[in-house]
């Protein structure tokens, strides 16, 4: 978190947007946990805002689906059951196929080269051993199609979407073995949508989030409960930045 901002809290627009900026990435990157209290007053002299900014960003935070309000005791990070995650994951897969057939009739032949580059990094990265880069390289993979696509409007919702899933997508990236099993699924994606198949990149990306389904049935609610207050560093925190949108 940023520290307090020197000459008194700032209010009005500035400020929300401030604050809201700086929330979102530490739920994000994990430095508050999914069920931790969000104390206004705290959060409020840590971010140097006022508390009525604070609560806009809340508010903000909490019709984005990250944050919930608690009557009577306050707001928290929101929590997402497993059940929640695969409807969130299953309205993913309409807004991901649409922008996979998109980017297959959009495609160019400068964007399908790079694209199969991609593809070739992500095999090193499995090779490798580095689950870290072949995170990184699969959320360039999910960024470029939808830029490709240009359905601007569908990555905005993926991105909101995507968000949600932060604790899910951690638990999926500590899988033993998940790389290798997601890697043909998204070498199959790039092979459609730079071989402009629209068809064939709709199953392709249909294929591989029913996969991530049925993985995130199967681990469950695994992840412990958050303590609550905030605390000032997560063991999780590092890997779980990494792994934003890495299914």
């Amino acid at each position: 978190m940023p520290r307090p901002t020197p000459g008194g809290p700032q209010a009005g627009e500035p400020a929300r947007t401030h604050a809201l900026a700086a929330l979102r990435q530490a739920i994000l990157s994990g430095d508050v946990a999914p069920g931790q209290r969000l104390v206004e007053e705290e959060l409020a002299a840590m971010l140097g805002v006022t508390r009525q900014s604070l609560r806009a960003a809340l508010l903000d935070l909490t019709a984005d689906g990250l944050v919930e309000r608690i009557p009577n005791r306050g707001a928290r990070v929101r929590v997402v059951s497993t059940a929640e995650a695969v409807a969130i994951t299953e309205c993913r897969m309409a807004l991901e196929a649409l922008c996979a057939v998109k980017a297959a009739e959009r495609i160019t032949d400068e964007e399908a080269v790079m694209l199969r580059e991609l593809g070739e990094q992500l095999k090193r990265a499995v090779a490798d051993g580095n689950p870290l880069k072949y995170s990184e390289l699969n959320r360039e993979l999910h960024r470029r199609v939808g830029a490709i696509s240009g359905q601007a409007t569908a990555v905005g919702l993926l991105d909101r979407l995507h968000a949600q899933l932060v604790r899910h997508q951690f638990q999926l990236a500590q899988r033993p073995g998940r790389p290798s099993q997601s890697l043909p699924e998204h070498l199959a994606i790039i092979d459609a949508v730079a071989g402009r198949r629209p068809d064939d990149a709709d199953e392709a990306v249909r294929r591989h989030l029913n996969s991530v389904i049925k993985t995130l049935r199967a681990v469950g609610d695994g992840m412990p409960p958050a303590a609550p207050g905030i605390p000032e560093t997560n063991p999780n925190r590092r890997s779980a930045r990494s792994v934003i949108n890495s299914d």
